[in-house]
């Protein structure tokens, strides 16, 4: 009799153990699917960063390009003399002013709406974003 109720207790408890495993499979198949959604994300967000960083890029570029663009023709309005004729004598005073400092640090106030877009973007600088691909790739080996 000893035996038997031995035996019928490891019956249960193997029972137990096998519910506790099918719980624990569904539960780690849940969380698998989840971290699977949730790397797609991570995907789709790190290729908007890179997207929306080369659009940065580009408009830099651009914004430059007119920079110097609008420098040049400052310049020249100042050098020659029909261009200083053309103008008022308070033109001429704004140009000389404007042709004297590096053209983006003029500008800079008409480009900004306010100082805290100023400090927000140096706080989200897109130089200031990186990440590494290296811990996705030990995550998934």
């Amino acid at each position: 009799i000893r035996i038997a109720r031995c035996f019928e207790a490891t019956r249960q408890r193997c029972c137990r153990l096998e519910q506790d495993g099918c719980r624990a499979r569904e539960q780690l198949a849940r969380v698998e699917a989840e971290r699977a959604a949730l790397e797609v994300k991570l995907k789709h967000a790190r290729n908007q960063v890179e997207v929306e960083m080369k659009k940065r890029h580009r408009a830099e570029a651009e914004l430059e390009k007119q920079e110097r663009k609008l420098q040049l023709v400052l310049e020249l309005l100042m050098r020659e003399p029909w261009g200083t004729e053309a103008l008022s004598r308070e033109q001429c005073s704004v140009l000389s002013t404007l042709a004297g400092w590096r053209l983006g640090a003029a500008l800079a106030p008409i480009r900004r709406s306010s100082a805290a877009d100023e400090s927000c973007q140096s706080l989200l600088s897109h130089s200031d974003i990186s990440y590494d691909r290296t811990e996705d790739d030990m995550v998934r080996s």
